[in-house]
């Protein structure tokens, strides 16, 4: 893929997660959601790629835009699978909470599971733990491994698990096994990058949650050189059946960062909707000043930017919320 492809993914970020931010706090998610995604769909016509979603807002039925298979972007320039979540945090911004992101994760043709919508166990560390964990292991037996990797005590281990009932039991096994839990609410593809970022303090990623943000969170912690693991969890036969229709023979087969991103040239680009521990949210700074700030990465080069930018919206009209 070309290098300048990462970077114009962020400009599609940045788009998304401006028009998103106009409804932080207002109490409607879907106004917001709709905002980022028609943003983010209408920047991607100017990109020079051939693109096609395999990571979207949803089946051609269930979406207007940004559905599986659309095609993306011009049609001079690399072929390559998109993988989208235009506002992830859908609720946060709601609620104008913290941690809500707009995110792309590109890579070759075929490279990227096409993840129906469904759950995923999911356990993701950073390059100190790379091929080391293994998804099927007690978490205390990973706790251990982490620990001795990230040369911690395990008292001072921090795992990161999303705060849902059906992780209560999980949560109540590493708090005995001694190790820190920082739970959160929505979100999960930023916790998993935080395992690769030693500033974020989070040494261990674990739960179950929704497939599609596992394949987005597996390009970008590729990007920063971890390791990630993943199983479906197929609710019913139907959702069994789909797994089959995607050329899985056994639906809860142990999936590896391969079977995930099966390429090494991967692109992940990230703007911050609200304040964040990886970013900070969009700031509005008076006149038709907004202020945004980003990560782009490429898994081939190891390269990790961070983009702050100050956009003139009067010459965005298309990013602003009428009134």
């Amino acid at each position: 893929m070309d290098r300048e492809l990462a970077l114009e993914l962020v400009r599609v970020t940045e788009a998304a997660a401006v028009s998103s931010a106009q409804w932080m706090g207002r109490g409607q998610k879907d106004e917001a959601d709709d905002a980022a995604t028609t943003a983010m769909r209408t920047m991607f016509d100017s990109i020079a790629m051939e693109g096609t979603v395999v990571i979207g807002e949803g089946e051609l039925d269930e979406a207007p835009m940004l559905y599986i298979g659309e095609k993306l972007g011009n049609g001079n320039g690399p072929e390559v699978d998109i993988a989208v979540d235009p506002l992830e945090g859908t609720n946060i911004v709601a609620k104008g909470h913290n941690n809500a992101m707009s995110v792309i994760a590109a890579a070759d043709r075929g490279a990227l599971l096409h993840a129906p919508d469904m759950y995923m166990q999911k356990v993701a560390v950073g390059k100190q733990a790379r091929g080391q964990i293994r998804l099927d292991d007690p978490i205390e037996k990973t706790i251990e491994t982490v620990a001795k990797a990230n040369n911690k005590r395990i008292n001072d281990l921090t795992v990161i698990v999303q705060e849902r009932p059906r992780h209560n039991e999980l949560v109540e096994r590493i708090r005995a096994k001694g190790a820190r839990v920082k739970l959160f609410g929505d979100g999960d593809v930023e916790a998993s990058i935080a395992t690769c970022l030693p500033h974020t303090g989070i040494d261990l990623f674990v739960g179950t949650g929704g497939a599609p943000e596992g394949v987005i969170s597996a390009a970008a912690v590729k990007c920063l050189g971890g390791d990630m693991q993943a199983r479906l969890v197929p609710q019913n036969e139907e959702e069994a059946q789909r797994c089959s229709d995607m050329g899985l023979n056994d639906p809860r087969q142990l999936l590896t960062h391969h079977d995930l991103v099966s390429s090494d040239d991967a692109l992940f680009a990230a703007t911050g909707v609200t304040e964040g521990e990886l970013l900070h949210g969009v700031k509005f700074l008076g006149g038709d000043l907004a202020e945004t700030d980003s990560i782009v990465m490429r898994a081939k080069t190891g390269t990790i930017r961070f983009i702050k930018a100050n956009h003139h919206l009067d010459n965005k009209p298309h990013l602003l919320k009428n009134d």
